[in-house]
């Protein structure tokens, strides 16, 4: 299963997730994976659920995981009828304000740490994509910032604001960052996942900012004020990197529009 997932260039996250998610299913049977059948399968999903309360997205990355298993690795005929995936809630992201952000980047004096968050909102991107930035990912001359291998391992161009850039420049005379832009105390290796959320959170707490909210925040309150702006939502999704136009809608339910500075079609004729 680890092959076929390597061959088919899976990220090495959802490697490790759904065969520790199978690995999961033997160990509660106490099987090995191929002796698990479609309707034991279905029986784990329901305990996980009534007992545990797996959420929908823990349920569907289950399934995943065994149509690979099951389809691609034993070569088993796979039905989805016989197992549905269950459907998803459809909630609204949590999102800052503009003067919330304002408060949460003031709070910070460490420069590392500023740049960091600043850069996260900045440019919309999501926790594994800043960690993973490198000094050459900046492009200064164009004012703009390479993602490599974002989410579906694909780069994209995001924007680079021009009153971070000198603070990015300051950061990276100060740190001199070996290999990635942001890095931790071991020289080489990036910052980690845990310590970039403790920063946001430290922030928020110094900022007086209470609002329940999680790194992935940052890149919400980005796309929720580029709309604001005006900004056309089919650039804001090239910006993202969305793969469908319609994860990108769902920020319009969050917008806080004004009515007032909208023309109706009848004003243009």
């Amino acid at each position: 299963m680890y092959e076929e997932m390597l061959v088919r260039n899976y990220s090495p996250r959802t490697i490790s997730t759904y065969i520790s998610l199978v690995s999961a299913v033997s160990k509660h049977f106490g099987k090995i994976p191929e002796q698990i059948s479609i309707g034991k399968l279905k029986e784990y999903l329901f305990h996980k659920v009534e007992v545990n309360k797996m959420s929908p997205s823990g349920v569907n990355q289950t399934i995943s995981a065994f149509k690979i298993l099951f389809k691609d690795v034993l070569g088993r005929s796979w039905d989805p009828v016989r197992i549905k995936r269950p459907r998803r809630p459809q909630l609204l992201p949590s999102v800052f304000s503009k003067e919330e952000i304002s408060l949460i980047l003031n709070s910070i004096r460490n420069r590392k740490h500023y740049c960091l968050l600043a850069l996260t909102y900045a440019s919309g991107l999501r926790l594994n994509e800043v960690i993973s930035l490198k000094p050459c990912d900046i492009d200064s001359d164009r004012m703009q910032l390479k993602v490599r291998g974002g989410k579906g391992y694909k780069d994209r161009y995001t924007l680079l604001p021009k009153g971070l850039l000198e603070r990015l420049r300051e950061y990276y005379r100060y740190y001199r960052p070996k290999t990635y832009l942001f890095e931790g105390r071991t020289p080489g290796k990036p910052y980690s996942e845990k310590s970039a959320q403790c920063v946001l959170k430290k922030a928020m707490e110094c900022a007086g900012v209470t609002k329940h909210a999680s790194f992935h925040t940052l890149r919400h309150s980005f796309a929720t004020h580029l709309l604001e702006q005006g900004t056309n939502v089919r650039l804001i999704q090239e910006l993202l990197g969305h793969k469908s136009l319609r994860t990108t809608t769902v920020y319009l339910h969050v917008t806080n529009l004004n009515p007032a500075q909208i023309k109706s079609p009848l004003d243009e004729l």
